[in-house]
Parts: C-alpha cells; sequence; structure tokens
C-alpha cells in the first residue's frame, strides 16, 4: 500500500500517514481511482489539534478491521481543513445541511464527481446513543451504492442544487446606525451577566464582537443606562481572562469553554484565536484597563515563546491532547502544588487558583483560574515561576508548525496594534519578520499560497481571507513604519483580490476562492464570520484602511468596493451581529470618518514622538496613523502636510473634512 501522505505539508495528514488506511491527499487522481474503481470517496477533514479527531484516529484508522472496510469499499481521502478551507466550507455546509449540525472530525461520502450523498462528523467504535458504530455506516453505504448506486447519484446531484438554492448572496440592505445600534441591544439581551460572552455553552471567545463593542463605545461614549458597550466588553474581557480558558501559568487562550463560565476549556490553543484576542485586550489596555494590559502583554509573548518558527513565522496550534490524553499537560491537583510548592505555598495556591480535591476537570484534576488578584504579588509571581517550570517538564502537546497566511495576516495586525499600545518594539520586529517570510515565501507568481512549513511553501492556493488578513497585516505594518513597501505589497494583494474573488453578478459580494482555483462541487461564499473573520469582512476592512492610506487614485477604487460590500452586511448584522463583529468593527471605522491622522516631523525629534504617542493613544480603532518626515517618498497620508511653524504637527481629517494642524497633544481633536 503506498504511504501517499508521507510527503505532506501538512501535520495532520502527517499524523496519519502510518495508518493501515489507504489515504489519499485530495487530488484529481484520487476521484480518478473512484471513477475506475466505481466506489465512493469517503472524505475525511479534521486538524492536527483537535481532540475528537485524535479519538477517531485511534479508535478507527488506526484498526485493521476497520482500515480493511474502507480499502475495500471507498477510496479514502484526507483533507487538513486548516489548509484547504474551501474543501472543508463546501461539504462542512452539507454536513450541516444533513444532520443540522457541524464540526470535527468530518465524514463525509461522495461519488466520484464529488457530490455528498451522506455526511456526518464523529462516528464511534460502537454504536452510542443512537448513532451507528464507524463500521455499521461504512457497510451501509457500501451496501447502498451497490444495490442503489444510480439512486445514491441522483439524491447527491439534488443535494448539490439544494445547497445552491440555500445560500443565495446576501441580499443589499443598509449597515448604518440604527444597525450598529441595534447590534449593541441585541449583543446586550445575548449577554450572560453572570458569567460575561453571549449564549451558552459551548461558549467561544468573541474576539471581533469585544473589537466592535471598542469601537463603538469610542465613537459614541455611554449610550444611556444598563451595561454600555464598553462594560459589555470589559466584563467579558475579566472573565475569559480569570478563568480557565486562559493559562494562568504561560498567556494564550484556549479554544472554548465546555461550560458557560469559562471553568474547563477544549485544550487546543490556536492561532487564530490568540492573534484576535491579543488584539482586543491591547485595545482595552489602550483605554486604561489594567487587567487587559497584563493579558495583553502575556498573550503577546506566549505568541513569540510558544507559537513563534524559527522561519519567523507562526504556527498553527498547540494540540488539545498531551501522550493522548486531553489537558494532561494543564491540569492540576491540590498534591501537585503542594509537591511542587511545599505544603503552605501550595494550600495557598490551591485556594487562590481553585484546585479542588473534587476537581474542576476530569479526574479529580482542575484546571487553574484566577478569580482575584492575590493580595501578595511578590508571593504569586514566585508560585507562578515555579508551577511554570515545574509544567514545563511535563509532556507537552503537540505543535502543529504550519504556517497559514491569513492567521499570521492577524498576528501581524494584533502584534503592531500592541506594540503600539504598550511600547513594546520587540513586538513590531516579530511582524515585521513574519510579513517578510510571507512575502519571501508564500508570494509565488504574485499569488498567495495558504500555508508553509519549515520554509517549504505548500500547494494550496490562498483564499479570500489570506488576501484579506495579510493585507490588513501589511497596513498595520505601514502606519506603525511609514515604510512604502508595506503598502505597495498590500494594495497589490488588494488589486489580485478584487479582481479574482469579486462575484461580478452581485456587486459588493465575494467569493471565497479564485476565479481560477480549482473547481468544487460548489464553490464556498460564506459572509459570516465564526471563529475568524469571514474573507469578505476581513477584505472590506482591509479595503476601508487602504483607502485612508492610499493616493487619490486608488483610493475611490478601494472605497467603493468596500462601501458595495457593507451593502451587503446589514442583514447579517441586524440578525446575528455575534456573527458579523468584522462586518460592524469596519462599518465603525466608516462610521468614525474614517479617520486619518498624518505626524509629521524628523524620527529623532522628541515632539513629532510626544504628538504620535498621543495619536496612537487616542486615535479609536480602525483609524489609520502614520507618522514620517513631510512629504516622506511613498507615503500618500504624509504628502502636502508640511511642519508648522517649523515644528513637528499632526493633521486630522474625517472622511473628506480636515481639522487645523495642531503641534501640541492636549489640541489633537481625537
Amino acid at each position: 500500500m503506498a504511504n501517499r501522505l508521507a510527503g505532506a505539508t501538512s501535520p495532520y495528514l502527517l499524523q496519519h500517514a502510518d495508518n493501515p488506511v489507504d489515504w489519499w491527499p485530495w487530488s484529481p487522481e484520487a476521484f480518478a481511482e473512484a471513477r475506475r474503481r466505481d466506489v465512493p470517496v469517503l472524505l475525511s477533514v479534521g486538524y492536527a489539534a483537535c481532540h475528537w479527531c485524535h479519538v477517531m484516529a485511534h479508535e478507527s484508522f488506526e484498526d485493521d478491521e476497520t482500515a480493511r472496510l474502507m480499502n475495500e469499499h471507498f477510496v479514502n481521502v484526507k483533507v487538513d481543513r486548516e489548509e484547504r478551507p474551501d474543501i472543508d466550507a463546501v461539504y462542512m455546509e452539507a454536513t450541516q445541511a444533513m444532520t443540522g449540525q457541524g464540526g470535527w472530525p468530518m465524514t463525509c461520502f461522495l461519488t466520484p464527481d464529488g457530490e455528498p450523498f451522506h455526511c456526518g462528523t464523529y462516528y464511534p467504535v460502537a454504536p452510542m446513543s443512537g448513532m451507528p458504530s464507524f463500521r455499521q455506516l461504512l457497510d451501509a453505504v457500501a451496501q447502498a451504492w451497490s444495490g442503489r448506486g444510480e439512486e445514491v447519484r441522483k439524491a447527491a446531484a439534488r443535494v448539490v442544487e439544494q445547497l445552491a438554492e440555500q445560500r443565495p448572496p446576501l441580499p443589499e440592505s443598509i449597515l448604518d446606525e440604527e444597525v450598529l445600534a441595534g447590534a449593541v441591544s441585541r449583543l446586550h439581551a445575548e449577554f450572560d451577566a453572570d458569567h460575561g460572552g453571549f449564549g451558552d455553552a459551548p461558549k467561544f471567545p468573541p474576539s471581533m464582537v469585544l473589537e466592535f463593542l471598542l469601537r463603538h463605545h469610542e465613537r459614541l461614549g455611554e449610550p444611556g443606562s444598563g451595561h454600555s458597550a464598553l462594560e459589555l466588553a470589559k466584563d467579558t474581557c475579566a472573565a475569559m481572562a480569570r478563568g480557565g480558558i486562559y493559562d494562568q501559568l504561560a498567556g494564550g487562550f484556549a479554544r472554548y469553554s465546555v461550560d458557560n463560565a469559562w471553568v474547563v476549556p477544549h485544550f487546543e490553543k490556536m492561532l487564530y484565536d490568540n492573534a484576535l484576542l491579543l488584539r482586543a485586550y491591547a485595545h482595552l489596555a489602550r483605554l486604561g484597563d489594567p487587567l487587559a494590559e497584563r493579558v495583553a502583554r502575556e498573550t503577546a509573548e506566549f505568541l513569540l515563546t510558544d507559537l513563534l518558527t524559527p522561519e519567523g513565522g507562526f504556527a498553527a496550534s498547540l494540540d488539545a491532547d498531551t501522550e493522548g490524553i486531553e489537558g494532561l499537560t494543564y491540569v492540576w491537583t491540590p498534591d501537585q502544588l503542594r509537591e511542587v510548592l511545599g505544603a503552605e505555598d501550595g494550600d495557598w495556591a490551591a485556594e487562590l487558583l481553585v484546585v479542588t480535591e473534587a476537581g474542576t476537570f476530569e479526574h479529580g484534576t482542575s484546571t487553574l483560574q484566577l478569580p482575584r488578584d492575590p493580595d501578595d504579588a511578590a508571593r504569586w509571581r514566585r508560585v507562578r515561576d515555579s508551577l511554570r517550570e515545574a509544567r514545563d517538564s511535563r509532556a507537552q502537546p503537540g505543535k502543529d508548525d504550519k504556517v497559514v497566511t491569513a492567521w499570521n495576516g492577524m498576528t501581524i495586525t494584533a502584534l503592531v496594534e500592541a506594540a503600539a499600545a504598550l511600547d513594546e518594539p520587540r513586538w513590531l520586529e516579530a511582524a515585521e519578520t513574519a510579513a517578510d517570510l510571507l512575502l519571501s515565501r508564500h508570494l509565488v507568481d504574485d499569488r498567495l499560497r495558504r500555508t508553509s512549513r519549515n520554509g517549504v511553501v505548500g500547494t494550496a492556493a490562498g483564499v479570500l481571507e489570506d488576501y484579506g488578513c495579510f493585507a490588513d497585516g501589511l497596513l498595520s505594518l505601514h502606519q506603525a513604519t511609514a515604510e512604502p513597501r508595506w503598502l505597495e505589497a498590500a494594495c497589490e494583494l488588494l488589486d489580485t483580490a478584487l479582481d479574482q474573488f469579486s462575484d461580478a453578478d452581485h456587486p459588493g459580494t465575494f467569493h471565497d476562492t479564485a476565479a481560477d482555483a480549482e473547481a468544487l462541487v460548489r464553490r464556498p461564499s460564506d459572509p459570516t464570520d465564526n471563529a475568524s473573520p469571514s474573507g469578505a469582512a476581513a477584505l472590506t476592512s482591509a479595503l476601508l484602511t487602504a483607502a485612508a492610506l492610499v493616493g487619490p487614485e486608488s483610493t475611490a477604487r478601494y472605497r467603493s468596493a468596500a462601501e458595495q460590500a457593507l451593502s451587503r452586511a446589514g442583514l447579517l448584522a441586524q440578525r446575528a451581529p455575534r456573527f458579523a463583529g468584522h462586518w460592524l468593527s469596519a462599518a465603525e471605522a466608516r462610521a468614525h470618518g474614517p479617520l486619518q491622522v498624518a505626524v509629521v516631523g524628523a524620527a529623532d525629534n522628541a515632539d513629532r514622538a510626544e504628538l504620535l504617542a498621543a495619536a496612537r493613544r487616542r486615535a479609536p480603532g480602525g483609524a489609520a496613523v502614520v507618522a514620517g518626515e513631510p512629504e516622506a517618498t511613498g507615503v500618500p497620508l504624509l504628502a502636502g502636510r508640511p511642519l508648522v511653524g517649523g515644528a513637528p504637527a499632526a493633521y486630522v481629517c474625517r472622511g473628506y473634512v480636515c481639522d487645523r494642524p495642531v503641534t501640541r497633544p492636549e489640541d489633537l481633536p481625537l
């Protein structure tokens, strides 16, 4: 049996390279083999950090008898959802339509033409809770194909037709002041006043919603009685930061909480979650929240310590499991605390960190929470350092060290904004290094690739979110450094995205795959934010920022494209603001002007530095802030803005209206 996964760049595929299953990577050859044999394709989709993916792999894919059934009756295709989000999106849509839910591992049975006829997620090794065992499912699908193959093919074709009918482009709708206010009201109604966050368990970090709420607060202040937008954001950030979802020893957030109080996380740490949350916490820290500042600093250091790759990019994730046990690295018992710290400090730490005899997780173990700041800060630092050192000696979770373009773009943006908010130049340097890596390795013949690993770029084409998120990161770097190359590279990506991903029949709508990408049974186009921004929202945000930074020859195109996209997002923002946070953030930036701040003066001038620090501290999220020499080449925002009386000056414009330039920070009209 050929080991077709051995040369993969995906750590997830490599995890399955030695299975007895005859796996194929997604390829035309796999479907040609299914046609030759006249058997269905069994598509299995997951990712390296996924706990239940590991469970199903151990129970079924490592089992010889199960593998024999799979090999005899199917062509088996393994896909990393992070490497091929387009494939994942198409078949997740089918899975949700057929079952009413989705998730990973995802298991789909397809015709040799790629049309889905039966989909699900995890299947157990034995029947459970009304669910068949995986072997029973394999037998049933194989019998249906051999006995009623033509009927199955027709049903699959109908599925594809129905999916196309169910997901038309968003209608034109207005995303105006009324919709923005209504979104805050709806979020208030869905807010968990006891535990922070929105909705019930499982509870996910509402990263993009937090950014929207902070921007709304900055623009309008306190909108009346009850929980303001700021209070919703602060309470949620505080609850997550003090819960088990946050790593109290090393910084960084886990994927989500299985309970509604943020106590028990699903332990994998994803790059995109931590990038988005770093941005939100750094934003809140800039507004004067000390807890947010601590968490932002710790999360940024977690990124640089635990996820930085030797090439200067950022790895995709840390696994949920260690040695096959979920959370093994992270959980504690009171006895373990006493063993590391001694009896007195151990008991003190157990009370402080809510490590109980009964346990808050499984098998008498507890996650670490920090419901209050310790009274003795020095003691806490000593205890924390000792526990971190002891934990580092434990077995560690695996790392998915592939570099994903979009997620690194989000990380670049977050590090740049955090560096500006908290005056940490190292974070800016790390962002520049990551951007250089993406431009040198992931940009191939002027088109983005989705991933690389160990410096070797993968073959999967970049999708819309890669262009939008990376362009956004490059625009952040341009603002932080005033280097023309970052703006030039961002504009090239935006121009490619507008040419390749726009839906010509529905202006303002974008596909998630390029016009010349591999054709799937359906071209994905999902405008909703989920764990990370939708590609359309990410591109819209970048277009709006670029329009504030470029010269007049490009401003009109970018601004028009952003306006058209926002004109499609109003209904989504109105009905489901929790899944439109990035759209709402972009709409807030538009409503604020967009705001442009140009600070001119020599780089070593103390007055310029003081003006710039004040502008960055006081400018709202989404504003464009650039500092440099007057008329600096390749920096359009500084054009036509001279020194004032020979002194550094700040120019502030909102939309098409500019205030008079000022030379003193206290006079900044922000």
